[in-house]
């Protein structure tokens, strides 16, 4: 692919749109429902202007940010995305080569295709997201599995207590398990290059892929008739969970999914490492508001305990924002998947040069040189309406 041609991360979704099938595009991209929160995750973005200050020398100024006592190369990483390998060749592998090549954090899914040991092999300063199973004795065989494996970083994904009601990839053909049509067949005839270079190749030389990681123990494969299992039972789970894998897990704990300010303070009360202000890219509660309007009120109750974000980051404006509204880091997660599904490596390795060129340029723009300098008082509401931000900046 001539990755001249991509300008923006925009366009690598518009390059994956082509590549794609049909239903596996709708699992990548949609939301739930009405995709009320998928859209609001953007459109909050929107609503903040910037108010920059002139005659400031920046030309010693810096995208590296620390965080958890590494020295990234820019305040962004790549989100955990499920069935990554679905849309490309070993995709999981591919986003950890890329980030690993960048120096920027990857957050492997709990529902990848790929065992999490072959994941952290490949890239040992990988992060591993969970979905907590049903059953209690089987947390506690997990978390094991995944700090033998040599995982630093467990990140629990907490705002799926039940499925969510994603119509819109059955309306596309897309389900789990994955069931084998006329229209799925057309879709891959239609699509040779992902045909032949993800699935059959997937197929020749590893097998019908599995859920890896959903237990200590392999999972199902993804066309089995009871694959849902793996994902439900969940929502009798409660912070007693949490505090026992915080008494088993050694390494840097952190949640994902956290939205309410009062389960920020839990979650610090319960010697939880960070958290990760999310929506779930707008695939679980649809209506949830997005994390940036929610992202002051967790930071000013989180203490020392480390603030992130995700969920509709597409520009480097969007990543300065989130920083100056409490973040102390934002992960992306479509654009990456789309880049390694249309062009490998060298694909989520032109996502992060685009975004980091975006926040290094920005930064002179706004009268930084670091984005520790990024705060409130350069932002200005575009709504007076809105309640993102009062007259100090804060809400």
């Amino acid at each position: 692919m001539n990755l001249s041609r991509i300008l923006s991360l925009a366009d690598f979704e518009a390059a994956a749109r082509r590549h794609l099938p049909g239903p596996v595009f709708a699992y990548v991209s949609g939301g739930v429902e009405e995709n009320i929160s998928r859209d609001d995750n953007r459109r909050a973005f929107d609503e903040i202007g910037f108010v920059p200050r002139v005659l400031v020398g920046t030309s010693d100024r810096t995208t590296a940010t620390e965080l958890f006592g590494h020295r990234y190369s820019a305040p962004f990483g790549i989100a955990p995305m499920g069935l990554s390998a679905l849309s490309a060749y070993r995709g999981d592998i591919v986003q950890a080569h890329g980030a690993q090549a960048a120096n920027i954090p990857m957050i492997m899914s709990g529902t990848s295709l790929i065992r999490l040991e072959d994941v952290c092999a490949a890239c040992p300063g990988a992060w591993f997201q969970a979905y907590l199973p049903g059953e209690s004795d089987r947390i506690g065989k997990l978390v094991d599995r995944i700090e033998a494996a040599g995982f630093a970083t467990l990140v629990v994904t907490v705002d799926v207590s039940v499925l969510s009601n994603r119509e819109n990839n059955i309306r596309a053909g897309f389900s789990t398990p994955l069931r084998p049509s006329l229209r799925l067949a057309w879709d891959g005839i239609t699509h040779p290059r992902w045909s032949i270079g993800t699935f059959l190749r997937t197929l020749v030389n590893h097998g019908v892929p599995h859920f890896e990681n959903s237990y200590a123990e392999r999972g199902v494969p993804i066309i089995a008739r009871n694959v849902e299992r793996d994902f439900s039972k969940r929502d009798h789970l409660d912070w007693k969970h949490i505090e026992a894998i915080r008494a088993r897990w050694k390494g840097r704990l952190v949640l994902k999914g956290v939205m309410a300010a009062q389960d920020a303070r839990i979650a610090r009360e319960s010697g939880i490492d960070g958290v990760i202000v999310s929506n779930h890219g707008g695939r679980q509660l649809d209506g949830t508001v997005s994390p940036l309007r929610v992202l002051p009120e967790v930071a000013a109750i989180a203490g020392p305990m480390t603030v992130m974000m995700d969920s509709g980051v597409r520009r480097g404006t969007d990543v300065l924002k989130a920083l100056a509204l409490g973040a102390r880091f934002v992960f992306v997660g479509r654009p990456f998947n789309y880049a390694a599904s249309v062009a490998g490596e060298a694909g989520v390795a032109h996502v992060f040069n685009i975004l980091q060129g975006e926040v290094y340029r920005n930064m002179a723009l706004l009268g930084i040189r670091s984005t520790g300098e990024m705060t409130p008082q350069l932002l200005k509401q575009e709504n007076p309406g809105r309640t993102l931000l009062d007259s100090s900046g804060i809400k």
